[in-house]
């Protein structure tokens, strides 16, 4: 039997934006990651906090990249929040939607009556990622929200990945109407709520899934609050300076530079790493310091001084013994 990471679970839920595609153009090793667990017959899933695309228009998009993938396997944030929405509200109701005409369109199928502004009496504001949204659907939410409408985001992410650096996210812009309303939104539908991950595994009736993510504020939290393992790749938003001082319920099981470390040993991909020495790295504790000596794969080394900080070692009193660990760390800012 392979001992690879993978083997070890029933069904691996991949986060899109970072982990298996950067805006419209597949992360390296993607494609050749999902055809192999589809090859170990591993099920798949697929679960984004990005509202601008229906469950279908996601697969399709990836099916174009070249990614296996089914409808019924995606899970968004728009289809959660709009069946929120219709558990909590009488057929027919007014919902202001800010957001893409994906969203529109799922709180429409969700028997809910879509309006664009205050006049349209909405009982409940959704609010989601959309490219063209700006000042005018804002201000309109904003009404609606002091007249008494219920606030409902479909998630929170600050910026989204992209291959020329991280842009705004819906969560930037639900920041602006936090700020004029001096609140926070009633509901935060997508990640790190485990609503998204508990239907993935439900659909797929799997008893031991793997969340496979690129942000420890959304991925990974979501997995910890989920009670799942996760695997953090360093393709997307989150990096090693961030790992190294991520709290206790953003602390990944793995830790993999790429989708590749699903098929290497889970005992190479384990976070914090067993011991103070892995591949050509050592990790020396002097009081309260670490020093890093040695040189290899960056990740072993990441793996290693996770160990320390999470214990206690603050992440500037972390030093370099040898050339290659100075360069790293300069690297990674620390």
């Amino acid at each position: 039997m392979s001992d690879h990471l993978a083997a070890g679970y029933d069904l691996c839920v991949f986060d899109l934006d970072g982990v298996v595609f950067l805006i419209d153009t597949p992360i390296p090793g993607a494609v050749e990651a999902v055809e192999r667990l589809r090859t170990d017959r591993t099920a798949i899933a697929y679960a984004t906090n990005n509202a601008s695309r229906r469950a279908a228009d996601v697969a399709a998009l990836l099916n174009g990249m070249g990614v296996s993938a089914a409808p019924a396997e995606v899970s968004t944030s728009a289809g959660a929040a709009a069946a929120l929405l219709a558990e909590r509200l009488p057929a027919g109701a007014n919902v202001l939607v800010v957001g893409a005409e994906a969203l529109r369109a799922e709180v429409r199928d969700a028997g809910l009556n879509p309006v664009d502004s205050l006049a349209g009496e909405p009982v409940a504001v959704v609010q989601g990622y959309g490219p063209e949204v700006g000042w005018k659907e804002l201000a309109e939410a904003s009404l609606a929200v002091r007249a008494g409408a219920v606030w409902f985001a479909t998630n929170t992410d600050r910026t989204l990945p992209s291959p020329r650096g991280p842009l705004p996210g819906n969560g930037s812009l639900v920041a602006v109407l936090r700020t004029a309303l001096d609140r926070d939104p009633d509901v935060v539908v997508g990640k790190p709520q485990p609503g998204l991950f508990h239907t993935a595994a439900a659909q797929a009736s799997a008893r031991k899934p793997l969340v496979i993510g690129d942000r420890l504020d959304t991925d990974i939290e979501g997995a910890v609050a989920a009670g799942m393992d996760s695997l953090l790749v360093l393709t997307g938003v989150s990096g090693p300076a961030d790992l190294l001082v991520a709290a206790p319920e953003r602390r990944p099981t793995y830790v993999a530079a790429d989708l590749s470390g699903l098929f290497r040993p889970a005992s190479g991909a384990v976070v914090p790493a067993d011991g103070d020495t892995v591949g050509g790295w050592r990790v020396e504790r002097d009081g309260d310091r670490a020093i890093l000596h040695g040189s290899g794969e960056p990740v072993d080394a990441l793996r290693l001084l996770c160990g320390v900080t999470w214990s206690g070692v603050p992440v500037h009193a972390v030093e370099a013994g040898s050339g290659a660990a100075g360069e790293l760390l300069t690297g990674w800012g620390v």
